[in-house]
């Protein structure tokens, strides 16, 4: 951000181009992609591809005909969502790494079916990690969707505002997929689940913190804009 704003202004104009078009292109493989994987980690993977798309369309917001006044808004927001997006990935692995046991790495996305059963409390944990990535109300990942697109919006980019909300939308099929098996579907392994008194509080702080976050988010944002205020 410090280089593009303070080192390569008067060049705004050609790396916008770029970003956009890595933004966009972004968008498409990674939603594309992520819908067709039946691997939870490849899922995620491609769906991170997608993120840091979303992520870029801040960075392309932040200067206008070569004012830099927008920078603090639409950069912020960028730092907003990168934050959100680490703390719902954190929580989506953590999960993962929960339902594994010996020899076995819960890792499919058939692993995940009837959770609700074998575990409602870490079934809505998941839940609140899949609707948080899918920017679905009103978890965090809700805001940091709608702060990048306000700042998008904002700029005059209304068109690159539209592609996004249509890539999101596709994006929330694989996410939501996950909460129908959790909820909808017989479980293949009815074993309970049992887990470390740490790793029960680590992973139900995780899924407070993104329930929490998306109903107080201000404080969050104050933060990124803050840390932005002081670094440009």
């Amino acid at each position: 951000m410090r280089m593009l704003v303070n080192g390569l202004i008067v060049l705004a104009q050609d790396w916008q181009t770029m970003l956009i078009l890595l933004a966009v292109l972004s968008m498409a493989v990674g939603n594309i992609a992520a819908i067709a994987q039946t691997n939870l980690k490849r899922m995620l993977a491609y769906s991170a591809i997608s993120h840091m798309g979303f992520m870029l369309l801040g960075l392309v917001s932040g200067i206008v005909g070569g004012d830099a006044r927008f920078a603090l808004n639409a950069y912020s927001s960028s730092m907003f969502y990168v934050i959100t997006y680490v703390l719902t990935s954190a929580g989506t692995f953590g999960m993962i790494l929960l339902l594994a046991r010996g020899g076995f790495e819960s890792d499919q996305i058939e692993d995940f079916k009837g959770l609700n059963k074998r575990s409602p409390w870490f079934a809505a944990v998941m839940m609140m990690m899949m609707f948080s990535m899918a920017g679905i109300p009103f978890f965090v990942g809700f805001f940091a969707k709608f702060s990048v697109l306000q700042a998008v919006v904002a700029s005059g980019n209304l068109w690159l505002a539209v592609v996004a909300v249509l890539f999101s939308l596709i994006g929330c099929f694989y996410y939501l997929r996950i909460v129908k098996i959790m909820y909808f579907d017989q479980p293949t392994n009815t074993t309970p689940i049992h887990t470390p008194l740490d790793m029960k509080i680590l992973m139900s702080a995780n899924g407070l913190a993104v329930a929490l976050l998306g109903i107080f988010p201000q404080a969050l944002m104050s933060v990124c804009a803050f840390a932005l205020l002081r670094s440009l």
